[in-house]
């Protein structure tokens, strides 16, 4: 099986209008458009699709992020963030249009994104980071792009992965987590394909 995407190439960056903030005084809002993403040679037996992206570069602790005069060290042990969480895609969709399930930041969160016919969309990570946030605060479902701390020094990586079920659905409800979808996922994946893109908004990551 193979994901591919026309927005960015496997490995290099991930252009501003597919991330969430990108460079400003210190950091603005962007597009928050999703990317293209198409699949194709699944397996005989596929009965739906899973979609996830997730920065595995994410701080481990909080106490620099985003703070004057001070820089999130590159050897700081990291930890994932969910981007987007999408299961029941049909068997019969192997293409996801630019902008089809995100087109802008929704402050308090998109409650239902859009997606293919019958999909169903967890919560990500901005649920939990603008919690206290009176301006921002929700839940976030569907994607939300790439905003990592304007003042990393570590480029972060996002990983888009599209896994091939054995089943028609999950029996998930919209916000679910990402334990929730792997727990659900466990023994029903037949085949995996994954995509890479980078970001940062920090331009001395490295």
């Amino acid at each position: 099986m193979q994901l591919r995407s026309d927005s960015f190439r496997n490995g290099q960056r991930i252009p501003e209008r597919y991330a969430f903030g990108k460079r400003g005084d210190p950091i603005a809002l962007s597009g928050n458009r999703n990317p293209h993403l198409a699949w194709r040679d699944a397996p005989p037996g596929t009965r739906s699709f899973v979609l996830t992206c997730i920065d595995v570069d994410v701080p481990s602790r909080g106490d620099d992020v985003n703070k004057q005069g001070r820089v999130v060290s590159a050897d700081l042990p990291r930890v994932e963030f969910v981007h987007w969480l999408m299961a029941d895609i049909p068997a019969d969709c192997g293409e996801l249009g630019e902008g089809s399930c995100s087109d802008g930041v929704t402050p308090h969160g998109k409650r239902a994104p859009t997606g293919p016919a019958g999909s169903v969309q967890g919560q990500n990570g901005y649920t939990g980071w603008f919690a206290g946030d009176p301006q921002m605060a929700g839940t976030y479902l569907g994607y939300d792009g790439p905003c990592p701390p304007w003042n990393d020094a570590r480029l972060h990586h996002y990983r888009f992965e599209l896994h091939a079920l054995d089943v028609a659905g999950l029996g998930l409800a919209p916000g679910f987590t990402l334990d929730q979808l792997r727990a659900a996922m466990a023994g029903h994946v037949l085949a995996s394909a994954g995509l890479v893109g980078t970001y940062a908004i920090n331009p001395d990551a490295g």
